[in-house]
């Protein structure tokens, strides 16, 4: 089962496996490809070759266009993941692009097809279709929709002036909404118990909405402060509620992958063994990842928001805050998002030396990976 070995960096442009995580991270990075400028394909023979002349690696069905063994080529992967424009694709350019992936498959390509078209092709098929389903998934849950239509909650969770009903309401609606992005994007190749998405959507639900109303109150209680300094610390209390509620949801539902273990792989893909160790380390870089993701989402707009309110724009026009506001959490999801996904590769690299005995002699390579999630 030894091969020959690989990289980490080469490691990135090889098959991305399903086997071993819950979530987005199952299904994400299996999504591969990429177009270039737009999701229309070149009118004419002449304007294929250009595009493809203009550095479009050779297609590869199922795989990333960008190689994974970096941080930029994991941002430029991610950032068309979630390109909001694969949303306003037509039931007919779907349909058109699933059968120019099949014709690749069988080998019934028709002439002047180029790679620019395939990978563009791919990247509307995954951006809407499930993996392991062959459903399309709910716009609102699909990972080109996760911005858009999570943004309004991210204003949603940062209005001022909280109320308690207000405060659990946002907390509900955000991770709710988390948990259908979850459920929708899930790794459908096994079966998966329902009952362990409720079981991670309810400890998301209530930690987040303990912690949210917990600090409240006590930011409320302290008499030290200011109006004005209490009302500033406020806007801060979604980050460690959102962040604490997100490594809770991955610990309930991934937490019998400690028990189990996950699936470590050598160089040329075949399983080498089940490993707890590999889980231990996917689940503290996928907890990680998800206490990153809320920080600049949640933590920059505050600030921001709070020396443009003193600005004399805003205070002589105070309806425009709001969307203000809005816009600053748009940007600010849409830089956050792609840099908190990218900062791990989806197949991460350890040495068999630190695995199980039993696992390591499985195997002449000196480096394993296993899909960590997201």
């Amino acid at each position: 089962m030894g091969g020959t070995c690989q990289t980490a960096a080469e490691e990135g442009a090889g098959p991305v496996p399903l086997g071993s995580s819950s979530g987005i991270g199952s299904r994400g990075m299996s999504a591969g490809g990429a177009s270039p400028p737009g999701l229309q394909l070149p009118a004419t023979p002449a304007a294929r070759t250009a595009r493809d002349m203009a550095d479009v690696p050779p297609f590869m069905l199922g795989r990333p266009r960008f190689g994974q063994g970096t941080f930029y080529g994991r941002f430029q992967h991610f950032l068309d993941i979630i390109d909001p424009r694969t949303l306003f694709v037509t039931e007919s350019r779907l349909k058109e692009a699933v059968q120019l992936l099949e014709d690749y498959k069988h080998g019934t390509l028709p002439p002047g097809v180029s790679n620019s078209e395939l990978w563009a092709a791919q990247k509307i098929k995954q951006a809407i279709i499930h993996p392991d389903t062959n459903e399309k998934i709910f716009m609102p849950f699909r990972m080109s929709g996760y911005i858009p239509f999570g943004t309004p909650i991210v204003v949603g969770l940062l209005l001022p002036n909280q109320t308690l009903s207000s405060t659990v309401f946002w907390q509900w609606l955000n991770q709710s909404h988390n948990a259908g992005v979850n459920y929708a994007n899930r790794n459908a190749t096994k079966p998966s118990p329902t009952s362990k998405f409720i079981l991670g959507y309810a400890g998301a639900v209530i930690s987040a909405v303990s912690i949210a109303v917990g600090l409240n109150a006590l930011v409320q209680r302290a008499n030290k402060f200011t109006p004005a300094t209490r009302l500033f610390i406020q806007r801060f209390v979604p980050f460690p509620a959102v962040a604490s509620a997100n490594v809770c949801n991955v610990v309930l539902m991934r937490h019998s992958e400690l028990e189990e273990g996950i699936d470590v792989l050598d160089s040329s893909g075949q399983i080498v063994g089940s490993s707890r160790i590999a889980a231990k380390h996917a689940l503290i870089e996928t907890a990680l990842t998800r206490v990153v993701l809320p920080m600049p989402i949640l933590v920059l707009p505050p600030i921001i928001m709070s020396g443009l309110e003193k600005t004399y724009l805003l205070r002589t026009y105070p309806r425009l805050v709001l969307p203000v506001h809005s816009l600053v959490c748009l940007a600010a999801f849409g830089l956050a998002l792609p840099l908190a996904i990218s900062l791990f590769p989806q197949m991460s690299e350890i040495e068999t030396s630190r695995l199980e005995p039993e696992i390591a002699k499985n195997t002449t390579c000196h480096t394993v990976v296993y899909n960590k999630g997201l």
